[in-house]
């Protein structure tokens, strides 16, 4: 039904166009025989050029057949394209960096501006992991919530959690994450006001990598506009070390199992011979 509309409009059109380029061919070919020729060369310019169907003060509206645009909608469309693009030529800044400004100039922190940064999001790096370090630990009966950014986690000794990428630190660094939200073990629990004073969760980045692809999806009905895109979270992956700020119960050593010799009388069973 579509195509139908489309091709009566654009036999309609240049219908229209013929019309009126054989009516202006005729006035001036009349205009010339009155004005003894001096308007031929003019004339024939007109014939030979190419007649657009713009020019037409009837047929000048602008449509886009197969679609129900308007050069509004073509402009705003275009305008949001363009957007689009320009938040997708944003380049990638490292951790210390920020872009500011169209020009994307880079910006680096200072070391005040940087622990200020991280002490809001809810950690502080302290440095990278030696070889003579021993910070992990067995595990103990001990769980804390700590916050990270906006999400939270329940976590205990030698535990893995994944976070939104952390700024300002490398594989192998060690953290301490300072908003702990509550403590708990099987002898007492802490609740803090918001966060509990003196309390602190040990960790370590051990992985900066990227979550799953989600898939964004834009779509307008009738205007034929459609836009996929990608995205993959960057995300840090850290192990817990240590939980401070509560008494940890005393773990008994396992003693070992005693060994119980145990006889057995095995009673010799007599031969009895029976008569055929």
């Amino acid at each position: 039904m579509a195509t139908r509309r489309c091709l009566h409009a654009l036999r309609h059109h240049a219908a229209a166009a013929v019309a009126v380029r054989h009516s202006v061919g005729r006035s001036f070919s009349a205009l010339a025989s009155h004005s003894g020729g001096s308007l031929s060369r003019s004339v024939l310019e007109l014939e030979t050029t190419p007649f657009r169907i713009g020019h037409l003060g009837a047929s000048s509206s602008w449509r886009c057949y197969c679609s129900g645009k308007t050069p509004e909608d073509e402009g705003s469309e275009d305008e949001y394209e363009e957007s689009e693009e320009e938040e997708g030529e944003i380049d990638e800044v490292s951790d210390g960096e920020i872009a500011a400004g169209p020009g994307l100039q880079k910006r680096d922190y200072t070391p005040e501006e940087k622990e200020a940064v991280a002490n809001e999001i809810g950690y502080k790096v302290i440095g990278p992991l030696e070889r003579s370090d021993r910070v992990f630990k067995p595990y103990e009966p001990v769980f804390a919530v700590v916050q990270v950014g906006s999400h939270q986690f329940k976590v205990s000794n030698r535990d893995c959690i994944f976070t939104e990428r952390l700024k300002f630190c490398e594989v192998n660094d060690k953290i301490i994450l300072n908003k702990v939200l509550l403590l708990g073990s099987p002898t007492q629990t802490i609740v803090g006001r918001p966060n509990v004073p003196d309390a602190a969760v040990h960790a370590v980045v051990e992985e900066h990598a990227l979550d799953a692809k989600v898939i964004i999806f834009k779509k307008k009905r009738r205007k034929n506009y459609r836009r996929t895109k990608g995205h993959r979270q960057e995300l840090t992956k850290l192990r817990i070390t240590d939980i401070q700020g509560i008494e940890k119960p005393e773990i008994p050593e396992p003693k070992k199992p005693v060994k119980i010799k145990v006889k057995r009388d095995t009673d010799k069973q007599e031969k009895v011979a029976v008569p055929a």
